[in-house]
């Protein structure tokens, strides 16, 4: 579980409720991550990625939010440069995790969901032709 709210910087709170509505007011979802890293299996371990190494930087890049309130514990957030929606989240947490994956594995895809029903992923698909 971990809080946000929606609101932009310098607008007043009633200002905030007209834009964003109940969700301008602080609430808390039950978030859940997936991180899809692709690349070559390695011959020796059966994997495409160390997996404890990428558990540790998503406990460094998801620190805290278990409990949190990430309008305070994401810079972005915080600094007024980004809403917490789960689209701007999963481009967030992709930017961070994907360079931290040794070559050649890489992230694909990194999806976010505030409830069962409700969620986004970075980078988006896009339509075939």
């Amino acid at each position: 579980m971990a809080s946000h709210r929606y609101g932009l910087v310098g607008h007043s709170d009633d200002e905030n409720r007209r834009r964003f509505g109940d969700q301008a007011k602080s609430h808390e979802h039950e978030w859940a991550v997936r991180v899809e890293v692709s690349g070559p299996v390695d011959p020796e371990t059966g994997f495409v990625t160390d997996l404890t190494a990428l558990d540790e930087i998503l406990g460094r890049v998801l620190g805290g939010w278990h409990g949190g309130n990430l309008n305070q514990l994401i810079p972005d957030v915080r600094e007024g440069h980004m809403q917490p929606s789960t689209e701007s989240l999963a481009r967030w947490i992709h930017d961070r995790v994907g360079p931290e994956i040794p070559p050649p594995a890489r992230v694909e895809r990194v999806h976010v969901w505030e409830s069962a029903d409700l969620g986004a992923f970075y980078p988006a698909r896009t339509a075939a032709p």
